[in-house]
């Protein structure tokens, strides 16, 4: 396409996280100095697809939802990526997921492309009958472009596995047969795997603890701040704390808390789970979301929504490693600034990676009919995340680039070099 009609084609997904998702890979596209034509094919997704949701909510009113589907590259095997319910998403922003989730895939050597999908809604003012039939027609509609060969969803922010249950079997009654496969991150009775739910967590904490010994910080006396206390941050948590790293403050959508002394989790759990919030939490000082990204910690995780790191406070962060549990959490002017000061970022496609190498092996599972144990999972998850943080830090420090660019480098060149091989059609 000419230059006008891609500058309009991108036009159409304008959002701060896809300009965010654009640039990085740009930066990383010019050091490598990728092909323009390639470089252009890469910047735009392969398929994008809007549905209208009408669904009767219980009152008997019926409201229409907007949904996505954006399937950004599938060079290197089926579209892989997960479905977000949030009252924030857009083209623009499922595009920037998709993109991010091609490079993932790209450097952490699975055969999938990147996908992402979601509904503009917010779940927790849903019932369970409007959930299930709003996830019901939304599979019903974007149901040609998915399948256990084509595209495999899987949870992300706002959905579950009862949600993965719901798509798996709407699917089924569509094809007539029970597919598995459809998705993963699924229940355990109908196909999922064990492991995955605390998978992201489990990468995260991996490349956390290899961080640690590069930079030869010790464990003990380490600690630990976290934004974000959905899965990813409960699993996080609970493994840096039984390896013996304190965690001293916490997140949530509601507000934050922090003690010095390390927060019981335990406890937190129990009174997260009977009050939906960390926030009151008995014992801990209340300090407000912002406050908690800026007190002293070895390590913090930002694993809430994009854009928690910026210009305005990444100079005032007083940890030693910045590990990106949410996609896009650090803009551009942030990373600069973040590096000068020498904090370690562990980049979101490396650090996150954890769930959609599960999904993986649960993938492979369904089609197989045959089913690992739990020990087998942790192992593998930890060897394949493990070998991709070392490709990235050798690449960092042999080129003397930042994580980032060393992490977007290398998920680049695969899906460029499979692109050259498969050469252009028709």
């Amino acid at each position: 396409m000419s230059e006008s009609e891609s500058r309009e084609w991108l036009g159409e997904l304008d959002h701060p996280e896809y300009r965010l998702a654009l640039a990085q890979f740009e930066r990383a596209a010019a050091r490598l100095r990728l092909d323009p034509n390639l470089a252009e094919r890469l910047k735009s997704p392969q398929r994008t697809m809007t549905v209208s949701i009408p669904i009767r909510r219980d009152d008997g009113r019926v409201e229409i939802f907007r949904g996505y589907r954006v399937q950004h590259d599938s060079a290197l095997g089926p579209f892989k990526g997960g479905i977000r319910y949030h009252p924030s998403v857009t083209l623009g922003e499922t595009a920037a997921l998709a993109l991010r989730m091609t490079l993932k895939c790209s450097l952490t050597g699975l055969p999938f492309g990147g996908a992402k999908g979601g509904v503009r809604c917010d779940p927790k003012a849903l019932s369970r009958n409007e959930l299930q039939r709003l996830t019901r027609r939304y599979t019903a509609e974007i149901f040609p472009v998915i399948g256990p060969d084509l595209d495999i969803p899987a949870p992300d922010l706002g959905t579950n596995e009862q949600i993965m249950a719901w798509i798996m079997d709407t699917y089924s009654q569509q094809v007539g047969y029970a597919v598995p496969g459809i998705v993963t991150g699924k229940p355990i009775s109908i196909g999922g795997s064990l492991g995955r739910q605390e998978a992201t967590g489990r990468g995260l904490f991996v490349t956390i603890l290899e961080t640690m010994r590069h930079l030869n910080l010790p464990v003990s006396g380490s600690t630990a701040i976290i934004q974000g206390f959905g899965n990813v941050g409960q699993h996080a948590a609970r493994m840096l704390s039984a390896h013996g790293i304190q965690v001293i403050g916490i997140s949530d959508s509601k507000g934050a808390i922090y003690d010095t002394r390390g927060l019981d989790l335990t406890r937190l759990l129990a009174y997260k789970e009977k009050t939906r919030s960390v926030a009151g939490f008995p014992g801990a000082d209340a300090v407000s979301s912002e406050e908690l990204l800026e007190r002293p910690c070895t390590v913090l995780i930002p694993a809430a929504l994009a854009g928690a790191i910026h210009i305005k406070n990444a100079g005032r962060l007083q940890c030693r490693i910045l590990a990106e549990g949410a996609n896009g959490p650090t803009d551009l002017d942030a990373d600069v600034l973040l590096n000068d000061r020498g904090i370690f970022v562990i980049p979101d496609i490396l650090a996150n990676a954890g769930g959609v190498i599960v999904s993986y092996f649960e993938w492979v599972q369904d089609l197989q009919n045959y089913f690992w144990k739990e020990k087998e999972i942790q192992d593998r998850l930890t060897e394949v995340i493990t070998q991709a943080f070392h490709r990235v830090l050798d690449r960092s420090l042999s080129e003397k680039v930042d994580m980032r660019l060393a992490a977007m480098m290398a998920g680049i060149e695969r899906v460029a070099s499979a692109h050259l091989v498969r050469g252009l059609y028709p």
